[in-house]
């Protein structure tokens, strides 16, 4: 089935060019299906290129999707055109009257500052409370993953030596969980971030459950609420060159950043990387989607409560 999606957004185009069947919300209103909402906030600073990456993986399922996008009303992008914002993008305020099926949160460029100097933490703060209420199950990605625990459960981050960047190699700790449903004994993931989680913090809080993790790269994917939270380290929805683009950027700015481990073939930047995680990334939105999001959501969306 298809995603619906705003008419014109961008990544329509992008995505029906690799065979990926999206419409746009007038043709679905045509339909008599109802579809399972999802809301994304997204927190990434070059707007366009997340809402595709993610829009791909969310479009990797028999599930037909109404996807919208919400911003933070106290902070205006700056890579991304106002224009796009405006006709995409609707308001925490707006978005606060409606309830959804599935959210998912991304990651920000913030993690060296901590949680209470961010300039958008209130409004953070309003939509975590309200996600509880009127969402079934949210992933939360990278620094969403810190900040999501940081609120719910108190747990701390912690900076790292040196930016953690490259394709990862991690280990299921319970095969039984349906969100590794079709899974491999081991996966890759990228990451690409300044702090961390530790182990024994979250294996100090019962109502916290540690999925999987990473020898070199920690903890990866937590589990609250039975599967209403899943917060999870990594970046599974990156594109092939995500991480080209970011060692390129930092490179630039003169920030003398290391290679991205595990990434390019010999080391060599010059080379095209070899993407080891696209089908850990499908498996792992399509699982959540259909074992957390379809599966536990009540037909009356109205019916959604903590």
């Amino acid at each position: 089935m298809p995603l619906t999606l705003p008419s014109k957004l961008p990544a329509i185009e992008l995505l029906k060019k690799e065979n990926i069947f999206v419409m746009d919300d007038k043709r679905a209103r045509g339909q008599d299906i109802r579809p399972l909402r999802i809301v994304i906030l997204n927190l990434m600073p070059v707007k366009i290129t997340t809402e595709t990456d993610l829009i791909r993986l969310l479009s990797n399922s028999p599930l037909q999707l109404q996807v919208d996008f919400m911003k933070i009303k106290s902070h205006t992008p700056k890579n991304t055109p106002i224009e796009h914002m405006m006709a995409f993008y609707r308001d925490f305020d707006v978005i606060a009257r409606e309830k959804y099926d599935g959210m998912i949160i991304t990651g920000a460029p913030i993690e060296h500052l901590p949680f209470d100097e961010v300039k958008y933490w209130p409004e953070m703060e309003q939509i975590f409370a309200w996600a509880r209420e009127n969402v079934t199950s949210t992933l939360f990605i990278c620094w969403a993953a810190q900040a999501g625990l940081h609120y719910y459960y108190g747990i701390p981050k912690y900076p790292l030596e040196k930016k953690l960047s490259g394709v990862y190699k991690h280990r299921v700790l319970d095969s039984s969980c349906p969100i590794f449903r079709g899974f491999d004994d081991e996966f890759f993931v990228p990451h690409s971030r300044y702090t961390a989680l530790h182990k024994e913090d979250i294996l100090s809080d019962s109502r916290l459950t540690l999925l999987s993790e990473s020898d070199e790269a920690g903890v990866y994917m937590v589990m609250a609420r039975e599967g209403r939270e899943f917060f999870i380290t990594g970046h599974s929805e990156y594109a092939p060159n995500t991480l080209h683009n970011e060692y390129v950027r930092d490179v630039k700015k003169g920030i003398s950043p290391a290679l991205p481990c595990h990434y390019y073939p010999d080391n060599d930047p010059s080379r095209p990387p070899v993407v080891r995680w696209r089908a850990h990334a499908n498996l792992l939105f399509s699982n959540w989607l259909n074992y957390y999001v379809y599966q536990e959501t009540p037909y009356d969306i109205s019916q959604i409560h903590s």
